[in-house]
């Protein structure tokens, strides 16, 4: 991946390596953990924006068959 400009989570801690970091890239954002840097995980803006909504909401719950009606 091309050099960007990564931020640290600001729950980081102390900055060891047990961290998420996120960056805007032309295509989207990237995301990765600070002990793996290679494995980067790219997506939009509105689908981390709607997992963080979700995240905020509550526990996951895993979806069942009858739950997608």
């Amino acid at each position: 991946m091309t050099e960007v400009g990564w931020q640290r989570s600001s729950f980081c801690g102390g900055g060891g390596n047990n961290c998420v970091e996120i960056a805007t890239t032309h295509d989207g954002v990237a995301i990765r953990e600070s002990d793996s840097p290679a494995d980067v995980l790219t997506t939009d803006r509105a689908a981390l924006g709607a997992l963080i909504m979700n995240v905020k909401r509550g526990p996951l719950r895993r979806r069942t068959p009858s739950s997608d009606r």
